[in-house]
């Protein structure tokens, strides 16, 4: 089974390159990683460079904002799965997707799998400032505002070409609207691993749209 794993990003200078390495670091073999970037302006794009040899596709332009970004690499992804590390965020330990792919294995039927994730302090990484935990997520919860974290889930890539993308419209919470759409709309299958699966730094990117979704 091979994963994809897309990392958007727009002056990232200082929190890009632990994200590269999480995902180099990962111990399952078929793993395509892409790179989405808004034309940045300071260094991200020269930090990205240094590991051009690793990553699977690196595309640089202007875009409509993060989601038209993560719509781009969705787009260009070859796995069976595809999940969105975005680059403030980073893995919690190097098996991750090889968890991701046991579950997915021994749940056929499952269209996402995900798992929790920590928000944690942006330059002191080990402290812990709250754990958003998909436990007791159910799919009628979203009805609510409840969604599972974004950050850890992975879907098949024929999900995404049954029921669409990411729609611009949702300036903050698109990924909310796909849950909508996926699990609500269409009921797909999911399946949960009781495990966190990412860091998120507090102020970024990934945490603005936690925000507006977290009990």
């Amino acid at each position: 089974m091979k994963i994809s794993i897309i990392t958007v990003c727009f002056n990232s200078e200082d929190t890009i390159r632990d994200t590269i390495e999480s995902v180099l670091s990962q111990d399952y073999p078929n793993i395509e990683y892409i790179i989405i970037d808004g034309l940045s302006n300071d260094n991200t794009m020269k930090i990205v460079s240094e590991y051009r040899n690793k990553i699977s596709k690196i595309i640089s332009e202007p875009d409509k904002g993060i989601y038209d970004a993560m719509n781009k690499g969705v787009q260009l992804s070859m796995g069976d799965a595809v999940g969105i590390l975005n680059s403030d965020d980073f893995f919690e330990y190097p098996s991750v997707i090889s968890d991701v792919v046991k579950c997915f294995k021994s749940a056929p039927d499952a269209s996402l799998v995900f798992g929790d994730v920590v928000i944690v302090e942006p330059k002191k990484t080990q402290n812990i400032l709250r754990y958003y935990s998909s436990k007791k997520f159910r799919s009628w919860k979203l009805r609510f505002g409840w969604m599972p974290p974004h950050p850890s889930t992975y879907i098949k890539k024929s999900a995404y070409e049954q029921v669409g993308k990411y729609v611009l419209e949702y300036k903050i919470a698109a990924d909310y609207e796909l849950f909508v759409r996926m699990l609500m709309v269409q009921k797909l299958f999911y399946s949960r691993i009781d495990k966190v699966l990412v860091r998120m730094r507090a102020g970024g990117i990934s945490t603005s749209g936690v925000k507006s979704s977290i009990l």
